[in-house]
This record gives C-alpha cells, sequence and structure tokens, in this order.
C-alpha cells in the first residue's frame, strides 16, 4: 500500500504542477502578448488556442489534480498519517476552489463568447471586444495560477509530513 500511496502522492502533485505551469504561462506571456498584437488577431489567435487545448490530455491533466489530491488523502489516511492525508485533502478543495469553480463560471463563458462572435472588423470595435474579454480573463487567470500554485505547496508539504512520520 505504502508504493501504491507514494505513486499516487507524487502523481498528484506533478500533475498539479502541470496545470500551475500552463496557468502562469497565459498569465506571464501568453495573454500579455497577445495584448501586444492588433486585437483582431488576438481574437482570432485566442480563440485558435481555446479550441486546441480543449483535448483529451489537457482536460484529463486539468480536471485531474483533485482526484488525484483525495485519492493520495485516502491511501496516506490509510497509512497512518492523518495530517498529511488532510493536506492531501486541502489541496483538493483549493484546486477545485480556485481552479475548476472560475475556469467553469468565468473563463470558459468568456471563450465561448469570444468564440460565438464574428471577429469584429471595425478596429476600435476589435479593440472594444479584446479588452473586454482580455481583463476580466486574465484576472480569473492569475487567481487559477495561485491557486493552483497553493494547491502544489500544500502537496509538497503533504508530502514532507508524511516523510518525517514514516
Amino acid at each position: 500500500m505504502f508504493v501504491l500511496a507514494s505513486i499516487v502522492a507524487v502523481f498528484s502533485l506533478v500533475l498539479t504542477a502541470a496545470v500551475s505551469g500552463v496557468f502562469f504561462a497565459f498569465s506571464n506571456s501568453v495573454v500579455p502578448g497577445l495584448n501586444a498584437v492588433r486585437p483582431e488577431q488576438a481574437i482570432t489567435s485566442m480563440t485558435s488556442i481555446n479550441r486546441v487545448i480543449l483535448n483529451p490530455l489537457f482536460l484529463s491533466s486539468f480536471v485531474g489534480p483533485p482526484i488525484a489530491a483525495v485519492l493520495a488523502g485516502i491511501l496516506i489516511l490509510v497509512e497512518g498519517s492523518t495530517s498529511a492525508g488532510l493536506l492531501y485533502f486541502a489541496a483538493a478543495v483549493v484546486y477545485a476552489l480556485a481552479c475548476i469553480a472560475p475556469t467553469a463560471t468565468v473563463n470558459v463563458p468568456l471563450n465561448n463568447a469570444l468564440d460565438s462572435g464574428t471577429i469584429p472588423t471595425d478596429p476600435e470595435e476589435a479593440t472594444r471586444t479584446w479588452n473586454a474579454y482580455s481583463g476580466r480573463w486574465l484576472k480569473w487567470n492569475h487567481w487559477r495560477a495561485v491557486g493552483s500554485l497553493v494547491a502544489v505547496a500544500l502537496s509538497g508539504v503533504a508530502l514532507l509530513v508524511w516523510g518525517t512520520t514514516n
């Protein structure tokens, strides 16, 4: 059981870290880069990115962290480490609240709205459309980046706690 718990715990940490990197990259480079080009180009590019990212690998890595963290928490509790198990449960809750909830309620609806319209040919209208999308989308993506990094930190601390109790 120890080996399985170890594999799941490390997998949970790595999976959450990978998704954190995606959120961080969008906050740090992708959206700022799109903000630096003409709005109609930004709209076209972001729409393309949003369509391409909807693939099985990304979707499983996006929804996987809280599932893996809960499973790690259960296995670690069975192994006898209450503190480490509870830290993994906390990581799952933080990720669900900070990443999944805003994605479902803010980022995806913004993506869908951007994708459902035609790309404005009028430069002023394109600027208004992009600015309305970009600012709100980026604010909530920052939240997802921070939340996922907190989940990574909680998972790391859980591994440290579990390691010191074994």
